[in-house]
């Protein structure tokens, strides 16, 4: 994997709740029902193979996606957050072109995927249609994720279409990507979009009900394994190819994406897509094929980060009440308490936050760059839009990217 991928994969910063700032930090007050809401509702990535889409033959089993969407539909209802990871371009493209016979080339792939993912997305928007439900396609590269700016707009992209109710469908561009700038294979992806969302459990469902202590082809006494809690050599090398040949990850690219995203406090399951009710039954904490136990909650690897992490980037002065609000009462800072901003730093750089005496205050993840801090500094949260002519949220630094001193 991509050196900058990877440690973008890892960084606290591109990490997100999905919290309503601005109807939290604006209103300043918390019901406890919302907070035991919160506590119940999940996001959930669901990454599906191409073995799972097409049943193993050589096109989309429609049948099978509906009852999928089905269970997709049913989290929603109970007011879970959805984000779908698919596979599947090159097959609908190839299905739709007539199985035609093509050079074994990357303009060959690529050809099949720019006809397929249109006709891919209109197969998971109208099926989603039929319960109600909205889609929002999401093509990624690796470039995408290697540029900070970039990385930052994909996370802001995918929480504005879960805050409204819209469910991502995200798939490799590979109609443009290249070696160079491939993420390889959607399993890993789906790890990456797991932590662009926050998310809570990410489900990989293949062809096969999980991980075994030995290849259950070939060996009658292989057994399932339900849970892991160390991911190390041994387990690797159980991990084997693809089955069917129709897709680009096997076993050992699901182990792979399971370990980053256990590490950023996501819960993995691998389980057979096949199986009936096992999207529910994975988000019911059923137990259902191979569960891999997340290492810490995001929230605390964040915080953890922004302690020990890079050096500040520069200061930020608040007023009396905003350090109120910030130290006593956990909440974000808003660009109104602001009265002084120092040195120049980027969106998503680390800032020390001092009160006017010059006592530090906290440490945190800025949502705006010095430039744009200074100009909405003094400034009421809903007039930021009229200042910049755009907006990244009401707040300026959020609570959860907030360590107090």
């Amino acid at each position: 994997m991509n050196k900058n991928l990877f440690t973008n994969l890892f960084d606290p910063m591109a990490e997100n709740t999905y919290l309503n700032a601005k109807e939290q930090d604006l209103a300043g007050t918390h019901t406890a029902q919302s907070e035991t809401q919160a506590v119940k509702q999940k996001t959930v990535v669901v990454k599906l193979g191409t073995s799972v889409l097409t049943g193993g033959t050589l096109k989309l089993d429609r049948a099978h996606l509906v009852e999928l969407v089905r269970q997709c539909a049913q989290l929603r209802r109970q007011g879970h957050k959805v984000i779908i990871v698919t596979s599947g371009a090159i097959a609908a493209g190839r299905e739709h072109l007539g199985y035609p016979e093509l050079p074994k080339t990357m303009a060959s792939k690529q050809l099949l995927a720019a006809v397929g993912q249109s006709r891919l997305i209109q197969e998971w928007e109208h099926l989603f249609g039929i319960y109600g439900l909205h889609v929002g396609q999401m093509l990624l590269t690796r470039a995408d994720l290697d540029d900070r700016e970039r990385y930052l707009n994909a996370r802001d992209m995918i929480v504005a279409l879960l805050d409204n109710g819209i469910i991502p469908v995200v798939n490799e561009n590979d109609a443009v990507a290249t070696t160079e700038i491939k993420v390889g294979d959607n399993d890993n992806l789906s790890a990456l979009v797991g932590i662009l969302a926050g998310a809570d459990k990410l489900l990989l469902l293949t062809d096969q009900p999980g991980l075994f202590t030995a290849d259950p082809r070939n060996n009658p006494d292989a057994e399932l394994i339900r849970e892991v809690h160390t991911i190390d050599e041994t387990l690797r090398k159980l991990a084997g190819g693809s089955v069917g040949g129709l897709g680009t990850g096997g076993m050992a690219t699901k182990l792979q994406a399971a370990d980053v995203a256990r590490r950023a406090g996501i819960e993995v399951v691998i389980a057979a897509g096949s199986r009936p009710g096992v999207i529910a039954d994975i988000v019911g904490d059923t137990s259902v094929g191979t569960r891999f136990l997340p290492l810490e909650s995001p929230l605390e690897s964040r915080k953890r980060w922004i302690l020990a992490g890079p050096p500040p980037a520069g200061d930020i002065i608040i007023d009396t009440g905003a350090a109120n609000a910030v130290q006593l009462r956990g909440s974000s800072l808003l660009s109104k308490g602001i009265t002084l901003v120092k040195g120049s730093f980027e969106r998503g750089a680390v800032v020390r936050i001092y009160s006017t005496e010059g006592a530090l205050l906290a440490r945190g993840i800025c949502r705006y760059s010095s430039k744009d801090m200074t100009k909405i500094a003094g400034k009421h949260s809903q007039d930021i839009y009229q200042v910049l002519g755009y907006e990244y949220g009401p707040v300026a630094i959020h609570r959860d990217d907030l360590v107090v001193i």
